[in-house]
């Protein structure tokens, strides 16, 4: 799943893309370097962002993304990348129903929920009326929030259970169980150490049932840099980010891409079925490797 950010303001590569003509373009770009989907989105959920919830509302001056200005952001480019590409399988990213709406009838078929149905009570509803894939994500509380909450006891059985009662939730709804795709959600509420945890138990998530899909790509914790923590140095990005470096600038999230490499395989070698990354050749090129390794087993 190739990550196609349609925003002026999304921590990786919000306003690269922001023009539509942009849009299209790099989406058409990812399909060639051999994506399967295209995950396209209109507002950025990045740490510190408010969304259009009520609570968000109250705690916060600033104003979230309308579902006008989310559309006319995305629906453009859904028109114009089936027109082109008939045959591509596009994912709407929202939590916003009226959004999810209107993409699939422009020609999305999936609708992936950032906050597992839970910031728009019409978002289960619209699903099931549509009869189309549904990504249902784990989240712990609101992005602005997100800094503030404290560690979980155990993250991994809370990611687990909450996500066991979300899923009976949805299909007590009318969602057919086909439609489902399930994703712990990394980064989304959890600190560091939190996500480290959930990519090394990713395969108990397989107990639920359903088809997994890890969106690691370019996450914050990656950046973290275990490994020289360990060995006592200090951490060096990557050569192509020297010069933010040098100039005290923190490290562009394009830096991260080599552990995403190593993380999105991690992932696919505990049961990912889908990975969301923002440079699919490379990715591509790992997870034919991952799948041979599946293959001996």
């Amino acid at each position: 799943m190739g990550v196609l950010n349609v925003t002026p303001d999304s921590f990786s590569d919000g306003g690269l893309y922001f023009s539509p003509q942009a849009a299209i373009d790099h989406g058409l770009a990812l399909l060639d370097e051999g994506a399967d989907i295209l995950d396209i989105g209109g507002e950025s959920t990045r740490p510190g962002t408010p969304t259009a919830t009520p609570e968000s509302y109250a705690a916060l001056s600033l104003p979230p993304v309308s579902p006008e200005t989310e559309l006319a952001r995305v629906l453009p480019v859904i028109e114009a990348i089936k027109r082109l590409r008939p045959s591509a399988i596009l994912s709407i990213d929202t939590y916003k129903a009226a959004v999810a709406r209107r993409a699939v009838l422009a020609g999305a078929e999936i609708v992936n929920d950032v906050s597992g149905f839970l910031w728009d009570a019409d978002m289960s509803r619209t699903i099931r009326e549509l009869s189309c894939g549904a990504i249902l994500m784990h989240t712990r509380g609101l992005p602005h929030q997100w800094r503030g909450l404290p560690p979980a006891p155990d993250i991994v059985a809370l990611v687990h259970q909450e996500l066991y009662a979300r899923i009976a939730s949805a299909l007590a709804g009318g969602i057919h169980r086909a439609s489902l795709v399930i994703d712990p959600g990394f980064g989304f509420g959890k600190n560091h150490d939190e996500n480290f945890s959930l990519l090394a138990h990713f395969a108990q998530f397989q107990t639920l049932g359903f088809p997994l899909l890890a969106a690691l790509s370019r996450k914050g914790f990656l950046a973290s840099a275990p490994a020289a923590e360990r060995s006592g140095a200090p951490y060096l990005p990557p050569l192509a980010d020297a010069g933010a470096a040098n100039s005290g600038l923190p490290p562009a999230p394009s830096s991260r891409d080599t552990a995403t490499l190593a993380a999105t395989v991690a992932a696919a070698l505990s049961g990912a079925h889908i990975v969301r990354v923002h440079a699919v050749r490379p990715i591509v090129a790992a997870l034919a490797i991952a799948d041979a390794i599946l293959r001996a087993k």
